[in-house]
């Protein structure tokens, strides 16, 4: 027999018991749908994580005042007081050759004001570096300069939403903004970064200098001498990022006088350990969902091993008909294997179908990211034609091996 009598003959047998072959073919529809959706949906994640790595820079640490324990044994919550000043980054950027960049920062809120429009908005009082570690640029105007940091300039920076929301598509370079009471001028707009890997807007900031913030902005907290909230800093290469972390916190506690043994009144967050936990995190539930879907496949595998396995018992007579006219072993493997497959592809052209639009369905109103792409429909039509493959081999070996006298005794 050759392939299309074969196909011929396969899409015949299985016309004839069709509500069976469309309920056998349920799981592998099922199956592909879930895989296809599934990997999508892993697929999304990773870029999102991707995302939030490029976001965040994998070389980076940040500084934060607090984390050691208050009065009373009371364990006092990262950046809640004020434990780390602008010497403190001083002696890192001095003493610590791994650390490229190093920035102090304040940061607060407040009501930006232009004419007759204002938003609420974030700022950020910043060190020169800080641009070079969260990766800003400016999109129009000019940076801050020397005289800026030192002279705790009225100057403000603002991000795109600030732009947009006070100035629409006028150009704010120039203009007299007021954050709270005090009046500034733009010097320049950031280029927009859009949302970030935690879903925060980046873009909804005003910058301004250091010193500008801590004499301008920051005078209701009663700010020590000094004192800053964050310190970051950006690392030279990333195998050199553990080794600067321990070196930083040596270097603090060394300055701030902490016993050993003693809690520590700052925290290092390591960017690249808290992206490869959440990585290793979106790989188990990849694994997890995979799981899932490999499990329906197996199911709807099972299901058409079982309907073939009842088909060579219900077909014993014509097996032994179609040998005794001439037809061998091979041909009737075939025949089955053919029938076996043809169910799987069938299931899993619609279960590629009904895959695609659950995963489109997913992006669009589901809280996932989804990446659907050409290779995971190719790994699912894979998937569907191996799992015929598979679990019809074994129906269409029995039936080749039937006797075909014994066959033709059946009644």
């Amino acid at each position: 027999m050759n392939l299309v009598e074969v196909l011929r003959t396969a899409i015949f047998a299985l016309r004839g018991n069709w509500m069976r072959s469309a309920l056998t073919s349920l799981g592998v529809i099922i199956g592909i749908a879930a895989v296809i959706v599934m990997v999508s949906v892993g697929q999304g994640t990773q870029a999102e994580i991707d995302k939030l790595v490029s976001g965040l820079g994998s070389n980076r640490l940040d500084i934060s005042g607090g984390g050691g324990v208050g009065g009373g044994g009371a364990r006092v919550a990262a950046g809640s007081r004020y434990t780390l000043s602008v010497d403190d980054a001083d002696a890192i950027r001095k003493e610590i050759p791994e650390a490229q960049y190093v920035a102090a920062s304040l940061r607060g809120g407040t009501q930006i004001v232009f004419a007759e429009g204002n938003w609420s908005t974030q700022w950020q009082g910043v060190q020169p570096d800080w641009f070079d570690i969260n990766e800003w640029s400016i999109a129009s105007g000019r940076a801050f300069e020397s005289r800026d940091y030192t002279g705790a300039a009225k100057s403000v920076i603002l991000g795109d939403t600030v732009t947009r929301q006070l100035f629409g598509d006028q150009d704010p370079v120039g203009q007299t903004v007021r954050l709270g009471r005090v009046p500034f001028t733009v010097l320049a707009t950031l280029k927009p970064k859009g949302q970030g890997g935690f879903g925060q807007d980046q873009d909804d900031i005003v910058v301004v200098p250091l010193e500008t913030a801590r004499r301008r902005l920051s005078g209701s907290t009663a700010l020590p001498p000094g004192a800053v909230q964050q310190i970051s800093l950006g690392v030279d290469r990333p195998e050199n990022l553990s080794y600067a972390q321990s070196e930083v916190e040596d270097l603090l506690r060394q300055r701030h006088k902490i016993q050993p043994g003693d809690d520590d009144d700052f925290t290092v967050r390591n960017i690249a350990e808290v992206v490869a936990t959440r990585t290793q995190t979106t790989r188990l539930m990849s694994l997890l969902l995979g799981a899932v879907a490999g499990i329906s496949l197996i199911v709807g595998g099972i299901g058409i091993m079982n309907i073939m396995l009842v088909s060579v018992t219900e077909r014993i007579r014509e097996i032994g008909l179609r040998m005794a006219v001439g037809a061998g072993p091979g041909d009737i493997r075939k025949q089955f294997l053919a029938e076996a497959m043809l169910i799987s592809l069938i299931g899993g052209v619609i279960g590629i179908l009904l895959g695609i639009v659950g995963a489109l369905l997913v992006g669009k109103f589901g809280s996932l990211p989804v990446a659907l792409n050409g290779r995971v429909v190719a790994l699912a039509a894979g998937f569907s034609i191996a799992t015929g493959l598979f679990f019809g081999y074994y129906p269409a070996r029995k039936a080749s091996l039937l006797d075909p006298i014994e066959a033709l005794r059946q009644q």
